[in-house]
């Protein structure tokens, strides 16, 4: 009996330890490089790195979002890796179809962080502020075109909490249609606790 105990023990301890491996491996199968921007988010006068890459061995095609701050000693840190934000190439949904839309794109524009979208012909733009390592988002913005000459336009300030709506007519400064609300928010979101469906609420 102690013979065979000490088998199952070892066997046990050895698939655990594939387990592990394996999930190891998977983190490491990011080798597609897909976008890689630098520029200054901490403010230091030293090169920060945004680094967007995805999985070419998963057949979903995941795409993983990390973010490099440059430390005192000129080194640099990981501080932001998310594999949420950014929606699968081939989403499970959708049965091995593409999801339809290009990956965002990614700036560091005076200290901010912004990531472009197209989703379904709706292009937005989030912008994220370095606070404490965390990144929280501030602002969004929206536009769609009816294909025509008028454009749906959406301005969202998560500091003030206010979302303004309005239509714009191709050529003119006249702004139709301005609705103002008012926004509930306890804190502001972090890019780290953020997925690509969580932005498209707002």
């Amino acid at each position: 009996m102690k013979k065979i105990s000490s088998s199952i023990v070892i066997f046990l301890l050895l698939a655990n330890v594939n387990l592990y491996s394996q999930k190891t491996a998977n983190k490491n199968n990011y080798t597609s490089l897909v976008q890689e921007e630098v520029g200054d988010l901490n403010n230091d006068k030293r090169n920060d790195r945004i680094m967007v890459e995805m999985d070419v061995i998963d057949d979903t095609r995941p795409v993983r979002v990390q973010i490099f701050l440059s430390q005192p000693d000129k080194k640099l840190q990981l501080v932001v890796s998310s594999t949420k934000l950014i929606e699968n190439e081939y989403p499970t949904d959708k049965k091995g179809k593409h999801n339809g839309n290009v990956i965002p794109d990614f700036f560091i524009e005076d200290g901010i962080l912004k990531m472009l979208t197209d989703i379904n012909n709706r292009k937005s733009s989030y912008e994220f502020r370095l606070n404490k390592n965390n990144f929280e988002l501030v602002k969004i913005s929206r536009v769609i075109w009816d294909g025509k000459d008028t454009t749906f336009e959406t301005r969202i300030d998560l500091i003030a909490k206010t979302k303004i709506e309005y239509e714009q007519v191709t050529g003119s400064e006249k702004l139709f249609n301005k609705r103002k609300k008012e926004l509930k928010i306890n804190a502001l979101p972090k890019i780290q606790d953020l997925s690509f469906s969580d932005l498209e609420k707002f």
